[in-house]
């Protein structure tokens, strides 16, 4: 089993404030989570998936606007 990372890890790796990734729990913004009584973790392979879903390519983005 992978090693899962606490909230203020993941604020860490995405230099956000710990409170912008309890309000993406909140408002289901963020990446899926695990809950462990009152801890929540993050597994890394979810982490991934949530930044790749939100990666933006600049070259579509042009294409877009020139459409």
């Amino acid at each position: 089993m992978e090693k899962m990372i606490s909230p203020k890890e993941l604020a860490t790796f995405l230099g956000v404030p710990v409170q912008t990734v309890y309000e993406w729990n909140h408002s289901g913004a963020g990446p899926r989570y695990s809950r462990f009584g009152k801890h929540v973790r993050y597994a890394r392979a979810d982490v991934e998936a949530w930044l790749n879903a939100h990666t933006v390519d600049r070259s579509d983005r042009r294409r877009a606007q020139a459409a």
